[in-house]
């Protein structure tokens, strides 16, 4: 009974911990693109972080925290030593959260599900054997990782061609931006409603036909549209200010529509990424309730609780310095831009939320920037900070290894 609650205090404490990691680093991400845009400021972004992040976490989190927690280990190999198990998840939980707390304090965006899958294939192929890493799902899980920023870049491609097509190169902007912006906000609002119906309710007990959910879905997404018509409508434009910036008035208009993209980036975020905190400390739970690795049980409320909230603290203390990466120094973002990269990102992650792929915020995020770059040409784009991204994403993989491996010995060598 002491070394089950021991198991249990660690487990939680490393648990908030590596979700403060994701909301300093990954959550940095997903926000990155509003902040940078000037559509929203910290503050107001850290506001919509604690809402829908939260939010996120609690009611979608469970599907991606399945594959985490039960795909990459082979539990029918340490059936025998169930307690070697709970050490590797726990080394796992905190070598992840060490190295994003190393490259919050650099600004790296770095991906934090790189981070806690790196962690958990080092502890499982040295403590255990290599047999004990199904490397089928790990290969999965790395493809998603190169087919999520591609996906994202295309989509983030795609969508501000339809604006400069449909908006920006008419000489009516600002009509043409009142006309068409609703559609866009009436797209992001039925993505992203649609997964908190489909994937998020279940958690919570409620659960809809098909029909009804993409009705429901309509439903709500057009009572947004029609809200952020007359918001949008109302936007008056101010000659003084396009004297200096053609596009002003436009790029207001847009601001409203990237306070909705935000709301829906911080939920989908939170529904796929919340795993990489919680998915390990759900193991050893169960582990340690029942002494049985492969045992298979709910995911506690509070649980998700520690995720939403480590997550949503993360961002507010140490945010800002990937923020400005993201942000600011890839290439420069305007809200109509920045639009273009959130609701593509989003639309990625929610697919992968939904199918149980843990992918990566950071890559999807990075590539829908890049993608709107590329479609304003390969000179908008600093290659040289995304450079020292992809080297970042390189790095992480075996930094996380590295460090679980030593603190699986070391706990598998204290701990009783």
């Amino acid at each position: 009974m002491e070394a089950e609650l021991i198991y249990i205090a660690l487990a939680a404490l490393f648990g908030i911990f590596m979700a403060w990691g994701i909301g300093a680093n990954d959550v940095a991400n997903a926000m990155a693109t509003s902040v940078g845009s000037k559509a929203l400021t910290i503050r107001q972004a850290i506001i919509v972080a604690a809402v829908f992040e939260f939010a996120g976490a609690v009611l979608a989190g469970g599907a991606v925290t399945g594959t985490i927690r039960k795909g990459i280990v082979d539990a029918d190999l340490m059936s025998g030593e169930p307690e070697l198990l709970i050490y590797g998840m726990l080394a796992s939980l905190l070598a992840a959260g060490t190295w994003l707390l190393v490259a919050s304090r650099k600004g790296w965006p770095v991906s934090t599900t790189h981070s806690i899958v790196g962690a958990i294939v080092g502890f499982a192929a040295v403590g255990i054997g290599i047999d004990a890493v199904q490397w089928g799902k790990v290969g999965t899980i790395v493809m998603s990782w190169v087919v999520s920023p591609l996906t994202a870049g295309f989509i983030a491609f795609l969508i501000y061609l339809s604006v400069q097509r449909l908006i920006l190169r008419h000489k009516d902007p600002l009509e043409r931006a009142k006309r068409y912006v609703p559609v866009y906000m009436f797209l992001a609002a039925f993505t992203i409603t649609l997964v908190t119906i489909l994937k998020g309710l279940s958690h919570v007990g409620l659960t809809l036909s098909t029909r009804d959910a993409y009705l429901l879905a309509v439903v709500i997404a057009l009572g947004i549209a029609v809200a952020g018509a007359f918001i949008v409508r109302r936007i008056e434009p101010d000659r003084k200010a396009e004297k200096a910036q053609h596009f002003y008035t436009v790029e207001r208009v847009f601001g409203v529509l990237m306070i909705v993209t935000a709301c829906g980036m911080a939920f989908a975020h939170g529904s796929n990424d919340v795993a990489n905190a919680i998915g390990p400390l759900a193991a050893v739970i169960s582990i340690a309730h029942t002494g049985l690795v492969s045992s298979k049980s709910a995911i506690p409320l509070w649980v998700l609780l520690i995720g939403g909230g480590g997550i949503v603290v993360g961002l507010a203390t140490f945010g800002r310095h990937v923020i400005a990466t993201v942000g600011e120094k890839i290439t420069h973002l305007t809200p109509s831009r920045g639009f273009a990269a959130e609701l593509a990102a989003a639309t990625t992650i929610v697919i992968a939320s939904g199918t149980g792929i843990p992918i990566s915020t950071t890559h999807t995020l990075v590539g829908a920037v890049l993608g709107v770059g590329m479609a304003r040409g390969i000179e908008a784009i600093d290659l040289r900070v995304v450079v020292r991204i992809f080297i970042s994403w390189v790095v992480t993989i075996p930094a996380g290894a590295i460090l679980a491996i030593l603190f699986f010995f070391v706990f598998r060598a204290v701990l009783p």
